[in-house]
């Protein structure tokens, strides 16, 4: 995409448009400073071109010539919204407020709240670059080859939960992962002081959306996100053996703890009509015994995604404990670890696999 020119009929019609947009704003004498961003237009494309670099934003003196500008209005959303591409384009940072509605019992944001932020913030990016806004974060080849992505793996971890009316700031980038999908990672800081406070990263690979077959990813699909990742490996968890990385054991049966009989509300159906990913954390927790929840908080939590969940799916909740066991399934302690089930009830098929950590709750000041 911005290693490839464009075809020469294109690139006249182009620069028309741009020469004419640009004098406008040579014109006006208000403007004497030069600033260059990346703008959230995404691509220009034909059927000769699939691939174009978004369009730069240029203000400029009267004496510039040749510049590039945007030529597309911002929607209300992009205007309101707390977030933007970096400087040099290759990440997205957006700011959020803590609702009332997005703490628990500890008065804090829950773990769910946690991940549907990074999932808005990932959305959000991959709109500003130009992908699909159905949901999908599809590219121009993907939708002509009905391919989506999927997650494949979640490991989020959280140093500090903020509290209702924290800002938070949320930064995102994308990479390629092998010839079978992508990762996403996530920085969480404290917007008031830059204290990081919690980090995430995930895998994606691509599926046909008719056949709900994996799929490789190809050349052409590679060259259009590409361009919007760093040129060199960056990671949220850059430490070697970290947890991200670690494999998840299978809990067999008998499981220490379990809830059964969950059922997929309306409401945990997501814009494309399947379980929402965040569902199926909240379906972990609910085996976690409630000794645990009352003396200690989520840390780490892990989750390798096996199969899709429907929406007339029954699945049952199954945990055990990797620490030594305190009546049953107690914790350890300052860090105990359980193992997770996500399976049919019916046909016993495994939907997900879990690990998650827990620390002890710090003292009531």
């Amino acid at each position: 995409m911005l290693s490839r020119g464009v075809p020469t009929a294109t690139a006249t019609a182009y620069n028309d448009v741009i020469k004419e947009t640009a004098r406008s704003v040579t014109n006006s004498r208000s403007i004497d400073s030069v600033s260059i961003r990346r703008r959230n237009n995404g691509f220009v494309s034909n059927s000769l071109c699939r691939r174009v670099a978004p369009v730069m934003a240029v203000k400029v003196d009267e004496q510039r010539t040749g510049v590039a500008v945007d030529v597309t209005e911002k929607r209300l959303a992009d205007r309101l919204r707390m977030g933007s591409l970096t400087e040099d384009g290759l990440s997205y940072k957006e700011r959020f407020i803590i609702r009332c509605y997005e703490v628990g019992i500890n008065k804090t944001a829950t773990v769910e709240t946690i991940a549907n932020l990074l999932q808005e913030v990932g959305g959000n990016h991959a709109q500003s670059v130009g992908f699909s806004t159905d949901g999908f974060a599809t590219t121009t080849t993907m939708r002509k080859l009905n391919l989506i992505w999927v997650t494949s793996r979640m490991h989020i971890e959280i140093y500090r939960y903020p509290a209702w009316s924290d800002v938070v700031e949320i930064e995102t980038w994308c990479q390629g992962e092998g010839r079978i999908g992508t990762r996403r990672d996530w920085i969480i800081k404290d917007h008031s002081n830059g204290e990081v406070i919690g980090r995430a990263t995930s895998k994606w690979v691509m599926m046909n959306s008719e056949t709900r077959r994996l799929q490789k990813v190809n050349d052409d699909i590679r060259d259009e996100y590409l361009i919007f990742c760093p040129k060199t490996l960056r990671l949220a968890f850059p430490e070697e053996n970290n947890n991200s990385l670690k494999k998840i054991a299978k809990l067999e049966d008998p499981a220490e703890c379990s809830t059964l009989g969950l059922v997929p509300r309306r409401a945990d159906l997501d814009m494309n009509k399947h379980v929402n990913n965040v569902t199926y954390i909240g379906w972990v927790l609910e085996s976690i015994p409630q000794e645990v929840i009352d003396t200690h908080e989520l840390q780490t939590i892990t989750l390798d995604y096996r199969r899709e969940c429907q929406h007339d799916d029954v699945v049952d909740s199954l945990t055990s404990s990797e620490s030594p066991a305190v009546n049953g399934c107690a914790s350890g302690e300052n860090l105990s670890k359980f193992l997770h089930l996500l399976r049919s009830s019916g046909e016993g098929l495994e939907l997900n696999r879990g690990r998650t950590e827990w620390r002890k709750k710090p003292a009531k000041k």
